[in-house]
């Protein structure tokens, strides 16, 4: 984009930041009147009118709306998750710099890869200029939101998909369940009924979490003798360097967002392909409530459980697949055959000391969440069947240091004193090697005769 066209999306995300600091000052002189704060969207967009057009820069009534129903969304759900009994919910209070705007379908126009996004009256509509296609058609665009997330300005599309149509006898069956395990390791881990198995490895993602966090660390290191101190003004270096920080980051959020997406669609396929039409998915949620440390804490949260299962739930109901959550509590810790308690294993195999079984973790604990029903009890009432035929698949291949011709360049290279690539030794002028002459035993020592022999 141009420079103008720059300075007027910043322009746009000002101005909506204004109105939801706009919006937090009004709720602040009520609350300090002892009156009923403005919370609800018709009451705001009264507001809004009486204010008067063109109070906001360029934003226009229709971008300034989808401000007041975010801000109207989240006081509610504040105000439900309070009466729940959930008293670390926060009423949204925080002023935010640039705030995301979205226009609705009739108000905005596409045209391959132009769109047009309407200005406040007065002001000329601004158009932008997409870096891909939109890969959807025109009248399926539902709305698109101009945001701007690690350095970068996004539109964001949101399109109405239609569910997958199949012929007769090739679609999904609802009578045929999968069970899903959501793991760190293993992303998705997938029993399906005919003993059929599928394993997503993310250890790519684990190692992209790793070294982006190892890439922070030493980052914040290198810099922390010249940060600017408290009050101070920061200079040109400080701000290249917070660009950058930001910029890596939302490098560093793409890439597991895309790895995330790979998972999901690997395992919506399969479940095509072996007809599945429910999948029971294990509800792992409930570990987020205990406290585990602070490096494990730090775990849960690169985990993304909720994003996790909000992609799976959206792919599959594209693909005409039922998704239930179930309760998954000790499925990675119970025999599917007598029924009792294992001890946890370090690793992925899992070993009962009674009957003998022995198979992945993961998968066994998929099994069980296959016969569990959704709002029941940890209680398995039908027979388990444990996969016999396991597919592999691996996810991530886009990240850097995954294939063998790439390194990723946040990894330490080896060690000096390594041990490295054998060379031969250096030669003289007269072509004889530096290298020491080695000894040579030619005499084998007879039985009980010692190679020690005393000096002198």
């Amino acid at each position: 984009m141009t420079p103008g066209q720059r300075r007027r999306c910043f322009g746009l995300l000002r101005s909506a930041s204004d109105l939801w600091a706009c919006v937090l000052e009004v709720n602040a002189w009520r609350r300090r009147r002892h009156d009923a704060p403005l919370a609800g969207y018709q009451e705001l967009c009264r507001e809004l009118a009486a204010s008067g057009p063109g109070t906001f820069g360029d934003l226009d009534t229709v971008g300034a709306r989808s401000v007041l129903r975010r801000f109207s969304d989240a006081w509610f759900a504040a105000a439900k998750r309070r009466r729940d009994g959930d008293l670390s919910a926060r009423f949204p209070r925080r002023r935010r710099a640039l705030t995301p705007v979205r226009w609705y379908h009739g108000t905005f126009n596409i045209d391959g890869r132009r769109v047009r996004i309407p200005a406040a009256k007065g002001n000329p509509p601004l158009y932008l200029r997409l870096a891909r296609e939109v890969p959807y058609p025109p009248e399926q665009v539902r709305s698109v939101t101009l945001l701007y997330e690690g350095g970068r300005l996004f539109l964001d599309v949101t399109a109405e998909v239609p569910v997958a149509v199949y012929s007769p006898g090739e679609g999904p069956d609802p009578g045929r369940a999968a069970g899903v395990d959501v793991g760190i390791i293993h992303p998705y881990a997938v029993a399906g009924p005919d003993g059929e198995g599928l394993l997503v490895s993310g250890r790519a993602i684990r190692a992209e979490h790793r070294m982006h966090l190892a890439d922070t660390k030493a980052r914040r290191r290198a810099v922390s003798q010249r940060a600017p101190k408290p009050g101070q003004k920061g200079s040109r270096r400080w701000r290249k360097y917070r660009r950058r920080a930001r910029l890596v980051e939302g490098r560093h959020r793409r890439r597991v967002r895309q790895a995330q997406h790979e998972a999901a669609a690997t395992v919506v396929s399969w479940a095509v392909r072996e007809r599945v039409g429910v999948l029971h998915v294990g509800d792992p949620r409930g570990v987020l409530d205990i406290e585990a440390g602070r490096r494990h804490n730090l775990r849960l949260r690169q985990w993304q459980i909720g994003r996790l299962l909000q992609v799976l739930t959206d792919k599959a109901t594209r693909a005409g697949i039922t998704v239930h959550l179930v309760d998954e509590r000790g499925t990675s810790s119970t025999c599917p055959t007598c029924q009792r308690r294992i001890p946890k294993p370090r690793g992925r195999s899992l070993s009962c000391p009674r009957c003998h079984l022995t198979g992945h973790r993961d998968l066994v604990a998929a099994a069980i969440i296959a016969t569990r029903t959704p709002g029941g009890g940890p209680n398995t009432p039908t027979a388990i069947v444990l996969p016999e035929v396991v597919t592999h698949r691996r996810v991530g291949r886009h990240l850097p240091g995954v294939g063998q011709s790439r390194r990723d360049p946040r990894r330490p290279r080896a060690a000096r004193g390594s041990v490295g690539p054998r060379r031969p030794a250096p030669s003289t002028n007269n072509g004889e090697s530096l290298a020491q002459t080695a000894r040579i035993h030619t005499r084998h020592r007879t039985t009980g005769e010692s190679s020690w022999k005393p000096h002198g």
